[in-house]
C-alpha cells in the first residue's frame, strides 16, 4: 500500500513539473485577459487553472510549458493588448485578425521563433518603431485595415529586410506613405506582396527587376498614387496576379510583358498608360484583363482572352480588329518617339488626324506638322516618312535630340523642315534642293550651313501661337494670303486630289447649308446697320491647344475698344484688368454623383454612348423614367483650363433654352468628379444617319426627313443668333453636333465652352477662330 501511494505521488509531481505553464507566459496571458472589455468571449477559466493543461485553455496552444500559439480570430474581442507581448519568447503563431482590438500595436520584436503573425482587420492606431526587429523566422505577416499613425503615416523600416524567410506580406489600407521601399524587391523569399489602398507614391523601384514575386497588389493608392513607367514588372516572370489599377502610371505597356507566361490576372484600370497595346499582351490568355480608363491608342487588337475590358481609352476604332488609318499610325509612331507628351495625348484620338492639335490637313491628307514651343523631348521618328503629303514640318524650339531620320528625304512634297533651337545632331541627310531646311541653334557637327530660323523671317505658321489658335487656324485654312509657302503647298496638293473628294462632303450638307446660310445672312444684314446687342458672345469649340486664346469676345459697334477673356477668366482692356473669374450661376441644377452612378450602373461600359475630348458620355435612367445622357470628365483632362471650361458650359447652357437646342439638366461637382447631365437623344448624331447608316443597319433618311431636320437646325440657329437675350454664334455646326430624338426632331448640341464677359464692357471682334466651313456666315464675314 505504501508503495502504491508513493507511485501516485510521484506521478503527480511529474505532472506538475512537466505540465505547469511557464510563470512568465502565464503572466502575459493574464495581462491579455485583463486588457479586454469582453474577456468572457475567450471562455478562459477564472480559477487559475493551468493554461497549458491538460486541459489547455481555449485559443491557446502550448509545447510543454511554453505558449506557442494564440488563435482567437474573429471572436469579437475589444480592448488593448499587453505591450510586452514579445515576452512570449517561444511564440510561433499569433492569429488575432478580424476583431476590434485597438490602441498601440504591441511589439513583437525579438520573437525569433515567430512564423505567422495575423493582426489584420482591427483598430490599432500606432505601430512601434522596433516592431520588425529580430523576426528571423517570420514567413507570414498581415497588418491590413489598421489606421497606423493616422496623422503622419509610416513606412516599413529597413529592419524588415532581415526577415529573410518572409514569403507573404500584406498591409492593405494601413496608412503606408512615401515611395515603395526598394528592399522589398530584393527580399529572396517574398512571393506575395499586397499593399493596396495606401498612400504610396513614386515609381516601382528598379530592385523589383527580376523579382520572384507571384502576387503584387499596388492598386488604389490615395493622394495621387504611384507614377512612372511599368517596364520593370515585365521582368517579373513569376507573376500570376498583378494589380496596378487606380494609380498614375504612365508610358506604354512594355512589349516584353508577353514573357509573363504565368500571369492570369492583370488589372491596369484607371492609370495614364499610353500608346499601342502590344501584340504580346493581346496573345496572352487571362482569367481577367482590365485595361479600362487609360489613354491607350491605335487599333483594338483581337484579344485571345475573352475576359477583357478596354473602355474609355483613345483607340482609333470602336471595334476589335479594325485597323487605324495609315496616317494615324504614323503619327502615333511620332508620338512614341517624343515620349507621349500629355498635351498631345489628350488631343490625338479617333481616326481623323485632321482634327488633332498641331496637325493641318489639305483635302483630307496631313500636310503640316506644326508643334513649335511644345517642350517636346525625345528623338525624331522614321514613321513620319509615311506621311507622303507632308509639306511642312515645324518643330522649332523644343528639346529634341538625335539625328534627322534618313528616310525623311523620301517626303516628295516636303518644302519646309524647321528644327531650329533643338539638340539635333548630325550628320544631316541630303534633302532635295526644294526643301527649306532650318537647323540653326543645334549642335550640328558636320559644319552644314543652314537657313535662318523661320521664326525670324517667314510668317508661314506662327511659331509663337499654338496650333489651332485663332491666328494659326486662319492661316492653316488658307484664309489669309500672307503665307506664300502654305498657299503654294495647298495649290500643289489640290491638283493631286480629285473632284470627288470635294463634292462628297458638300453634297451631304446641301439641304442644311441652303437653309441655314441664307437665314444667317438675313439676320446679319438685318442687324448690320442697327446697334448690336449689348453683349454679343461668340461660342468657341473646345480646343486643347488654346491655352491663352480668346474664349469670349463681347461686341458693340459703338466703341472701338476691345476686351478679351482668356483661359484664366481675366480680361484685359488697354492694359488694365477688368474681369474676374466666372462664377457658376446655374440655379438648382446640382445632381448627386451617387445618383448618377446608380442610373448608369456605376458608369458601366455597356451604357457608353460615345466619347470625345471632354470625356465619356453614358446613358442613364432616373427613377421617374427620365432618360439622360451623362458626360463625365476623364481624370486625364482635369486641368485648370478644363475646369474653367466646365464651369462656363454650365453657366451658358443653364441660361439657354429652346426646343431645338439640347438641354442641360444638371451637373455634379464632388471630389474629383466633374459631370454634365443632358437630355437623352435616342437616335444619336445626325452624322451616323448620313455616313454610317449602312454599317449600323439604319434606315436611310428620306428627303422629307432631311428637310425637317434642316428646318429644326435653322430654327435653333435663329434663336441663338437673333432671338436669345444675348447673341450666341455657333462656330462648330456639323452633323456630329446635331442630335436626333425619337421622332427625328433635331437639336443642336456641343456649343463649345464659353466664358461670359462682364456686363457693360464694350468691345469688338478682332480675330477669327473656329472650324472653317462650319462657321456662321456673318461671323466669317
Amino acid at each position: 500500500m505504501r508503495k502504491k501511494f508513493a507511485f501516485v505521488l510521484l506521478l503527480s509531481l511529474v505532472r506538475v513539473v512537466f505540465s505547469a505553464t511557464d510563470p512568465g507566459d502565464l503572466d502575459i496571458l493574464m495581462q491579455f485577459r485583463d486588457g479586454l472589455e469582453n474577456p468572457e468571449l475567450l471562455k478562459w477559466p477564472e480559477n487559475g487553472d493551468d493554461p497549458c493543461g491538460p486541459p489547455s485553455w481555449n485559443h491557446v496552444v502550448c509545447d510543454k510549458s511554453r505558449v506557442t500559439q494564440i488563435q482567437a480570430q474573429a471572436v469579437g474581442l475589444k480592448g488593448t493588448l499587453p505591450q510586452n507581448l514579445n515576452k512570449l519568447s517561444m511564440l510561433k503563431n499569433i492569429g488575432l485578425q478580424k476583431n476590434q482590438l485597438s490602441g498601440k500595436l504591441p511589439s513583437i520584436s525579438g520573437l525569433s521563433n515567430l512564423v505567422y503573425a495575423y493582426l489584420d482587420y482591427n483598430n490599432f492606431d500606432s505601430i512601434p518603431a522596433e516592431f520588425f526587429d529580430g523576426l528571423d523566422n517570420l514567413q507570414f505577416l498581415a497588418l491590413d485595415q489598421n489606421n497606423f499613425n493616422a496623422s503622419t503615416g509610416w513606412s516599413f523600416p529597413k529592419a524588415l529586410q532581415n526577415s529573410a524567410q518572409l514569403t507573404n506580406l500584406s498591409c492593405m489600407s494601413c496608412n503606408l506613405i512615401g515611395p515603395l521601399p526598394d528592399f522589398l524587391g530584393s527580399m529572396p523569399s517574398l512571393t506575395n506582396l499586397r499593399l493596396s489602398g495606401n498612400r504610396l507614391s513614386g515609381e516601382i523601384p528598379g530592385t523589383f527587376n527580376g523579382s520572384a514575386l507571384q502576387m503584387l497588389w499596388l492598386n488604389d493608392q490615395l493622394g495621387g498614387g504611384m507614377t512612372g513607367p511599368i517596364d520593370v514588372v515585365a521582368t517579373m516572370e513569376s507573376l500570376s496576379v498583378l494589380w496596378l489599377h487606380g494609380n498614375q502610371f504612365t508610358g506604354p505597356i512594355p512589349e516584353n510583358i508577353g514573357n509573363l507566361t504565368l500571369l492570369k490576372d492583370l488589372n491596369l484600370n484607371s492609370n495614364n498608360l499610353v500608346g499601342l497595346i502590344p501584340d504580346s499582351l493581346a496573345n496572352m490568355r487571362f482569367n481577367n484583363l482590365d485595361l479600362n480608363n487609360n489613354q491607350l491608342m491605335g487599333p483594338i487588337p483581337m484579344f485571345k482572352t475573352p475576359n477583357v475590358t478596354f473602355a474609355s481609352n483613345k483607340f482609333c476604332q470602336a471595334t476589335q480588329g479594325l485597323p487605324c488609318a495609315p496616317e494615324v499610325m504614323a503619327l502615333i509612331g511620332f508620338l512614341d518617339w517624343v515620349n507621349y507628351p500629355q498635351r498631345l495625348v489628350n488631343s490625338w484620338s479617333d481616326n481623323e488626324p485632321c482634327n488633332w492639335v498641331g496637325i493641318r490637313c489639305f483635302s483630307g491628307k496631313v500636310s503640316i506638322i506644326n508643334l513649335p514651343h511644345y517642350n517636346l523631348s525625345g528623338t525624331l521618328s522614321p514613321s513620319v516618312a509615311k506621311l507622303d503629303s507632308l509639306s511642312e514640318i515645324r518643330l522649332q524650339s523644343n528639346n529634341l535630340t538625335g539625328p534627322i531620320p534618313e528616310n525623311w528625304t523620301s517626303l516628295k512634297s516636303l518644302e519646309t523642315l524647321d528644327l531650329s533651337d533643338n539638340n539635333i545632331s548630325g550628320p544631316l541627310p541630303k534633302f532635295s534642293s526644294t526643301v527649306k531646311l532650318v537647323t540653326t541653334g543645334n549642335p550640328i557637327s558636320d559644319g552644314h550651313k543652314t537657313a535662318p530660323s523661320n521664326r525670324d523671317n517667314t510668317p508661314s505658321v506662327s511659331s509663337d501661337s499654338p496650333p489651332n489658335s485663332p491666328s494659326s487656324s486662319l492661316k492653316g485654312s488658307g484664309s489669309t494670303p500672307t503665307d506664300s509657302s502654305v498657299e503654294s503647298t495647298k495649290t500643289k496638293s489640290f491638283k493631286r486630289n480629285t473632284f470627288v473628294s470635294i463634292v462628297a462632303p458638300v453634297a451631304s450638307f446641301a439641304v442644311l447649308a441652303f437653309l441655314v446660310i441664307p437665314l444667317s445672312i438675313y439676320c446679319y444684314k438685318k442687324r448690320k446697320d442697327s446697334k448690336l446687342a449689348s453683349t454679343s458672345l461668340v461660342i468657341h469649340p473646345r480646343d486643347p491647344s488654346e491655352d491663352n486664346v480668346v474664349k469670349v469676345v463681347v461686341a458693340n459697334n459703338t466703341h472701338g475698344s476691345t476686351s478679351t477673356l482668356t483661359g484664366s477668366g481675366s480680361a484685359s482692356r488697354n492694359g488694365s484688368s477688368i474681369g474676374e473669374s466666372h462664377v457658376i450661376e446655374a440655379g438648382n441644377l446640382v445632381i448627386s454623383v451617387q445618383v448618377l452612378r446608380n442610373v448608369t450602373k456605376n458608369f458601366a461600359p455597356e451604357n457608353e454612348l460615345g466619347r470625345g475630348g471632354f470625356g465619356v458620355v453614358y446613358k442613364g435612367e432616373l427613377d421617374d423614367g427620365t432618360q439622360i445622357a451623362v458626360k463625365r470628365m476623364e481624370a486625364g483632362v482635369i486641368t485648370s483650363k478644363a475646369l474653367d471650361e466646365f464651369q462656363a458650359e454650365i453657366a451658358v447652357l443653364s441660361k439657354v433654352r429652346h426646343r431645338h437646342l439640347v438641354s442641360l439638366l444638371g451637373y455634379s461637382i464632388e471630389g474629383n468628379e466633374r459631370i454634365l447631365v443632358y437630355e437623352y437623344m435616342s437616335q444619336g448624331a445626325l452624322s451616323k444617319h448620313l455616313f454610317h447608316w449602312k454599317s449600323l443597319k439604319l434606315e436611310p433618311l428620306s428627303w422629307k426627313r432631311r428637310l425637317n431636320i434642316a428646318l429644326d437646325v435653322a430654327r435653333g440657329m435663329e434663336y441663338l443668333h437673333s432671338l436669345a437675350h444675348q447673341s450666341f454664334i455657333h462656330r462648330d455646326l456639323k452633323s456630329s453636333n446635331i442630335l436626333l430624338g425619337d421622332d427625328f426632331k433635331a437639336k443642336v448640341s456641343d456649343f463649345g465652352l464659353v466664358k461670359l464677359a462682364p456686363d457693360g464692357e464694350k468691345s469688338v471682334v478682332t480675330r477669327l477662330a473656329g472650324t472653317f466651313g462650319y462657321l456662321a456666315p456673318e461671323y466669317a464675314a
